[in-house]
């Protein structure tokens, strides 16, 4: 007689939408990141005028509007660390009592499962979460970086160092905007996840539902089409 394959409370239907939630997440990390030439993605769009920004940076005098753009993508980094922090703090919280959830699912009438399930979901949504924390701390530094690089930019744009420091202040910019994307999507998957405390097959729906989402974001939104137009060298 078959036995249904089983890891601890997960059944079949739950590995299966657990195992796409974590490749969708990873396929759309990697599709995004290393786009095609000739479509290439939101966040790829971007690098180009990072650079280009840098560029102009040389030549303008002052930079305090530099300085305010820097100040403000630091702010969304603390923003998005914060609330991050909060709701891995809610999540442990549920995990060690999950039974608020089972008397909710009680309530709608929803398959309650051994307190495990409940907590294993939530525990899934709390990893995300602290992905995206360790990502938002991460990008809030390099762009602390960026802002130091900027500033050993020399001001006189025939200086032979100016135009090389511009490209290495870009490629920190670069490297800070990617960590802050990353935290993003674990942001938009942990909340995917959410939908697992209605069943697999919400979990499917929302991860499917997540990843259309984020595609369209990165290739085929009106912003992306309008960043198209002379994109910088």
């Amino acid at each position: 007689m078959m036995t249904t394959f089983h890891i601890g409370p997960l059944g079949p239907l739950d590995l299966a939408a657990l195992a796409l939630l974590v490749a969708c997440w990873m396929v759309i990390g990697w599709t995004t990141e290393h786009p095609s030439a000739a479509r290439p993605s939101m966040g790829k769009l971007m690098e180009s005028y990072r650079r280009e920004w840098m560029r102009q940076l040389v030549t303008r005098q002052p930079r305090i509007f530099d300085s305010a753009m820097v100040d403000g993508l630091r702010q969304s980094t603390t923003f998005f660390a914060s609330s991050s922090l909060i709701a891995i703090g809610a999540g442990l919280a549920l995990i060690a009592n999950p039974q608020p959830l089972a008397n909710l699912a009680d309530d709608f009438d929803i398959a309650r499962g051994p307190d495990l399930l409940w907590e294993a979901r939530i525990l899934t949504a709390v990893l995300f979460g602290a992905n995206a924390f360790l990502k938002f701390v991460w990008s809030h530094r390099l762009f602390s970086y960026a802002a130091i690089a900027m500033a050993a930019v020399p001001n006189e744009p025939e200086d032979p160092l100016a135009y090389p420091r511009a490209e290495q202040a870009a490629q920190v910019n670069i490297n800070a905007a990617k960590s802050f994307n990353r935290g993003l999507r674990s942001v938009y998957f942990a909340l995917a996840t959410l939908a697992w405390l209605l069943g697999p097959y919400a979990l499917i729906a929302a991860t499917l539902f997540t990843t259309g989402m984020l595609w369209r974001r990165e290739f085929a939104s009106d912003s992306r089409q309008a960043l198209l137009q002379d994109i910088p060298e």
